[in-house]
């Protein structure tokens, strides 16, 4: 009887690793955890934060970088700055030399989506033609702008991008290369002097959330518009957002109820609204997380200050399920 039951045991144990099934077997969920960071009262910082480990695992200005590149062999996809509220405007194939103000280019900006959708970004699919671009690279968090540069992405191999700016007069011109390097998922170029490849996530594979600001497309009356809220690591991370389940009553297998998708901005910056004097967090908007190693999350947002009733400190509870 006992072989019995351990072969019906093992067969259980084979069935729930097939594919069609949750990628991680239920088992004992870990305990609730509070954590918080520290964006500073002006947002100034893009912070990096890994559930498994409920740490910080990395921190970088969000000025100190204008473009990202996507670091596959065969990738060519390129993003701007967000946290800055930068927009690109293709000139067409207008010549790099040409090109000396904005002047005549009001229309035809774009940024890129919030969603992350490397299909819906502010530059778009560059390699179709020999255009030049001209970037707004933004505001500081002191909402002082950063100016324009004139861009041509030059061309794209395996291992490496060439980018030539320069300032929208011509002063400053320079030829970038920019390494690709797949343990990432962009490789970072400061489009400040002559160009400088710029460190700031973290190896994709080693963080979930980054804390940032970044720019919110609103509809009706169309607004560019820069929050401040939570993104997902686009590397294999999804998630789901819920208002009707109870934070506490959700478990592993309550999960079929979510529908996790990859838009990295599921998390967002609406778990917090405005009430004309301060922010107030919603705990009853929660969220459901996947990371790429398979184990489940559930979170909900608690504060927006710390102790001393300073703004840019989100504070949040999350459990593995």
């Amino acid at each position: 009887m006992k072989k019995i039951i351990y072969s019906f045991a093992l067969a259980l144990v084979f069935v729930s690793c097939e594919k069609e099934e949750l990628p991680v077997a239920p088992h004992a969920a870990g305990s609730a955890i509070t954590s918080t960071v520290n964006m500073e009262v002006n947002y100034k910082w893009q912070i990096y934060f890994d559930l498994e480990t409920n740490r910080v695992v990395g921190q970088s200005l969000k000025t100190s970088w204008d473009l990202g590149f996507e670091t596959g062999e065969n990738d060519f996809r390129i993003i701007v700055n967000s946290a800055k509220s930068m927009f690109a405007l293709n000139t067409g194939d207008t010549a790099f030399v040409s090109l000396t103000d904005t002047s005549g280019f009001a229309f035809g900006k774009t940024w890129d989506a919030s969603s992350g959708n490397m299909d819906s970004t502010a530059i778009g699919n560059w390699t179709a033609g020999h255009n030049t671009y001209i970037i707004d690279r933004g505001y500081n968090e002191n909402g002082q702008h950063q100016g324009f540069r004139k861009v041509r992405f030059e061309n794209v191999t395996a291992s490496a991008y060439s980018v030539r700016f320069a300032n929208m007069n011509g002063t400053g011109e320079a030829v970038v290369s920019v390494p690709k390097d797949s343990l990432y998922n962009f490789s970072f170029l400061s489009l400040s002097g002559t160009g400088a490849i710029i460190s700031v996530e973290p190896p994709k594979h080693d963080w979930d959330l980054v804390f940032s600001q970044y720019t919110y497309i609103f509809h009706d009356p169309f607004q560019p518009y820069l929050v401040t809220g939570c993104l997902l690591n686009r590397y294999q991370t999804t998630a789901a957002r819920d208002t009707l389940a109870v934070f506490g009553d959700i478990t592993f297998q309550s999960l079929s109820n979510f529908n996790l998708v990859n838009s990295i901005d599921i998390i967002g910056y609406d778990w917090k609204v405005f009430d004309g004097v301060s922010y107030v967090t919603d705990p009853t908007i929660n969220f459901i997380i996947l990371d790429q190693h398979g184990y489940y999350y559930k979170l909900h947002f608690l504060d927006f200050y710390d102790a001393g009733g300073v703004k840019g400190n989100p504070k949040w509870e999350f459990q593995r399920l």
